[in-house]
């Protein structure tokens, strides 16, 4: 299950990871009181949706009076935002993030996700941070670091510094950003996550470590033991067949085609696609 960005900040906030102040709005006039309300001379209005890629679809704009967030409130809300991960039919927006303005003096990214391969959960990181992080893996593998977490013992303080020093976080600052990765592994851990991501993680001019984006997902197996993380969910989002189907506890993903596969595990689903696709079904 995912959710937006602005919940994950709030999420993140209960377990003293550092995010910068902001306010929902699901129409204009709440965008520019919003933008009142944070009082900073610059403000960031960020489309709600459930992918990445948001800023390069012009869906987060920076805004220099609250004429201009007025402005661009009343160009994001209603559009429909084509994306990387939305597909060609894109998704459209339906509420903003009206967010205190930030002096950005780098950015990083740091993630958290559980690795098949090791069968645990590694934190990765990157001093190539506000790119996604695929393009990263694709160009410059090396330097993508990764720590691995023993699950007995969680997250250690020394991993966590030696991923800052890695990164090249400024020496005065490993000590926070050190901090902020124990708390968003915590959050990671509580929450049952299967995906935390803050990108970019900056560091500021006032010598903040703070995450500027926030991405989590969340184990659908878990969600019974988290009804406040079920309260999150935002079904305009999703397929509605998908909604209706996990309504009786069964895993249906929509996809384009005109054969659907019904099967007993994803593997097997996979091979099955594979093999009706190499077919030319």
């Amino acid at each position: 299950m995912n959710i937006h960005e602005y919940q994950g900040k709030e999420v993140l906030r209960q377990y003293g990871v550092a995010v910068p102040r902001g306010k929902v709005a699901f129409t204009v006039d709440e965008a520019v009181k919003a933008a009142e309300e944070l009082g900073t001379a610059v403000s960031v209005v960020k489309a709600q949706i459930h992918a990445g890629g948001r800023g390069k679809a012009g869906g987060v704009k920076v805004a220099k009076s609250l004429d201009e967030v007025r402005q661009y409130a009343s160009e994001i809300l209603g559009k429909v935002l084509v994306t990387h991960q939305t597909g060609p039919e894109g998704k459209e927006v339906k509420r903003l993030l009206i967010e205190e303005g930030c002096d950005i003096k780098k950015e990083y990214y740091v993630g958290l996700v559980v690795d098949r391969g090791t069968g645990r959960v590694v934190l990765m990181a990157s001093e190539e941070g506000g790119t996604e992080i695929e393009e990263v893996a694709a160009h410059s593998p090396e330097k993508i670091i990764k720590e691995v977490v023993d699950p007995a013992i969680g997250l250690q303080t020394f991993q966590a510094r030696r991923i800052a020093y890695a990164i090249n976080i400024p020496n005065e600052l490993v000590n926070k950003a050190a901090k902020f990765m124990l708390s968003l592994y915590q959050a990671f851990v509580d929450k049952d996550c299967s995906i935390a991501e803050i990108n970019p993680l900056v560091v500021t001019g006032g010598g903040d470590v703070m995450a500027l984006d926030a991405k989590l997902n969340f184990d659908s197996n878990a969600l019974f033991r988290h009804k406040d993380i079920v309260e999150l969910r935002d079904l305009d989002e999703e397929d509605e067949k998908e909604i209706q189907a996990s309504k009786y506890d069964l895993s249906y993903i929509a996809l384009d085609g005109n054969i659907g596969c019904m099967v007993n595990g994803a593997g097997l689903a996979m091979a099955t696609m594979d093999i009706i696709k190499y077919f030319g079904g």
